[in-house]
């Protein structure tokens, strides 16, 4: 069994497609594969008509069990999406987005400000302020 990829001129006969369980018939004067880079295997026509039918059986034997997985799937990704929403909700509400320029150092609204030790002018202070302007003045 010869192998061909899509868009190739072939002779006539039948091309089974493994990736799409496709067969392409192809007239006896030749023709070309549709598809552009899919797989072909050109399969006699005695063989053709026992693949046929085993790809068929294959497909009526898993069918019901993909529609069971595919349940199954479904129903986990909803239990699981809320157990993930509830925790990205947790997240948010403990941890708040960055806002950038933003600050927090205000205090709350009722609080007294505290001040700094010796943020108030002492009389050290006001002596040395007063030395300073008097040094500036004279010179």
């Amino acid at each position: 069994m010869a192998k061909y990829t899509g868009g190739a001129n072939v002779k006539g006969g039948y091309y089974w497609n493994p990736r799409a369980w496709a067969v392409e018939v192809v007239p006896s004067e030749g023709g070309r594969l549709p598809g552009n880079g899919a797989r072909f295997v050109k399969v006699p026509f005695p063989l053709l008509l026992v693949v046929v039918p085993v790809l068929g059986a294959l497909f009526l034997m898993f069918m019901p069990v993909i529609g069971f997985a595919l349940l199954v799937h479904a129903v986990v990704k909803k239990v699981t999406g809320g157990v993930k929403e509830g925790a990205a909700d947790l997240a948010a509400t403990v941890h708040p987005g960055w806002r950038p320029g933003e600050a927090h150092f205000t205090g709350k609204p009722g609080e007294e400000e505290e001040k700094a030790p010796g943020a108030a002018p002492t009389k050290e202070l006001k002596a040395l302020e007063d030395e300073i302007a008097r040094k500036r003045g004279d010179e």
